[in-house]
């Protein structure tokens, strides 16, 4: 038995809203809207075959993280165009490329990544592969 893919990633957000716009007008992703099998209504991120649902602070789903909070995560996400189209669509959007472009490792092998923060001042890695 081994695992064999991410499904889906929790991420604990103070603003659903701030953070929506972030990662669907900026960084194309598809907002979700759907009924848990709890009955409540909860927000998710769709991008490939993956999503993150977003739980906000102070109000988390159970379960959940030992310590959830706002601002914890690191996360590389791969886009799909050439890192200099990409740092010239952040700036039209007012996001700050805090570094790179800069050589990485990937899970597949070598990437080429920069880097940004979200609305929470979570780290965004945006990653292409060589």
């Amino acid at each position: 038995m081994k695992i064999t893919a991410l499904d889906h990633l929790v991420l604990t957000v103070s603003d659903i809203s701030k953070t929506v716009v972030f990662y669907c007008d900026i960084l194309g992703m598809e907002q979700q809207v759907f009924t848990a099998a709890d009955g409540t209504t909860r927000t998710a991120l769709l991008f490939g075959q993956q999503k993150i649902n977003l739980h906000a602070t102070g109000t988390p789903f159970t379960p959940h993280a030992e310590k959830p909070m706002a601002g914890s995560a690191d996360l590389c996400l791969l886009g799909d165009s050439p890192l200099h189209e990409w740092v010239a669509h952040l700036q039209a959007h007012q996001i700050k490329v805090i570094e790179g472009p800069v050589a990485r490792s990937g899970a597949r092998g070598k990437i080429s990544s920069i880097y940004v923060r979200d609305p929470d001042f979570n780290l965004i890695e945006i990653s292409v592969y060589a």
